[in-house]
């Protein structure tokens, strides 16, 4: 059974930061991309960050690029999301994905296989 279960969402004032994770199990990990996507309250959901297989290549939505970071441990079949320099405009349902391999990187949620639940982020101006 693929789990994908997040953790470290809350509360912060903007400029702020978090770091999210994502611990996966049931699955090769390693064969697997990962990306985060995030919901905002009454909108679609959305692309904030990809990381390919290995680690060694990362993608961004422009309106996170310079204060987002994404990394992984295959060691540990996790996944991070710091956030810093949060804005009012970063609050929402942020999702972590998983993708069976394919050459180049997905950007596209419904590209997306297997998904964790959840973990909300709130930023207070």
């Amino acid at each position: 059974q693929v789990q994908l279960v997040e953790s470290g969402g809350g509360l912060v004032q903007s400029g702020g930061s978090l770091r999210l994770s994502c611990a996966a199990s049931g699955l090769a990990f390693t064969h697997y991309h990962m990306a985060w996507f995030r919901q905002p309250p009454g909108k679609e959901r959305e692309f904030v960050a990809v990381i390919s297989v290995s680690g060694d290549r990362t993608d961004y939505a422009d309106s996170v690029k310079g204060r987002f970071t994404i990394s992984r441990d295959n060691a540990k079949n996790t996944v991070w999301l710091q956030m810093n320099s949060l804005e009012p405009e970063d609050t929402a349902l942020y999702y972590c994905a998983a993708k069976e391999f394919v050459y180049g990187l997905m950007y596209k949620a419904d590209e997306y296989k297997w998904w964790g639940q959840g973990t909300q982020v709130t930023v207070s101006s």
